[in-house]
């Protein structure tokens, strides 16, 4: 495997351990977040050369998809909800990102390859490709939104 493989591979395992582990009381866990994502970031962009598949995988168990988020959203608390660019409510109720959302689809397309990688010796390089697919469709957003909340969390103080 290439460098840039085993650095996906690694990052996205840390992302997974840092998510599965979050309980609520890791008063620095946000802080690790913010450090990680952009690690993130750099390891799928220099994927480039890996071949990305026609279509995604499955989403998997939609429940306990569900629930992983909801557990997370509530760990959050007030530090989950976020603006978006075009937001344009004018009764400021709805914030409409969700920092848990973010994480939660990240987590689920990074964590889906790694079992691939475990229980179904799949290779590397369809799991990788998958990933990249699925970045490029899907939780590239989620990444850049989380990113930018995260920043703009910092900025106030409130990681």
């Amino acid at each position: 495997m290439s460098p840039e493989m085993n650095e996906m591979m690694g990052v996205a395992r840390r992302y997974c351990r840092l998510v599965e582990n979050h309980n609520g009381a890791d008063q620095d866990w946000l802080q690790h977040m913010a450090e990680l994502l952009p690690q993130l970031h750099v390891a799928i962009a220099r994927l480039k050369a890996i071949r990305e598949p026609e279509g995604g995988g499955e989403d998997g168990d939609m429940d306990r998809r569900f629930d992983f988020f909801a557990r997370l959203k509530q760990a959050l608390g007030e530090r989950d909800p976020y603006w978006l660019e075009f937001d344009a409510s004018h009764d400021y109720q709805q914030m409409s990102g969700s920092l848990a959302d973010d994480l939660t689809d990240i987590y689920w397309e990074l964590k889906q390859g790694l079992e691939e990688l475990t229980h179904a010796p799949a290779s590397p390089s369809r799991v990788l490709g998958n990933w990249r697919w699925g970045y490029r469709i899907h939780w590239g957003q989620h990444l850049i939104d989380a990113e930018r909340h995260l920043y703009s969390l910092d900025a106030r103080g409130g990681l």
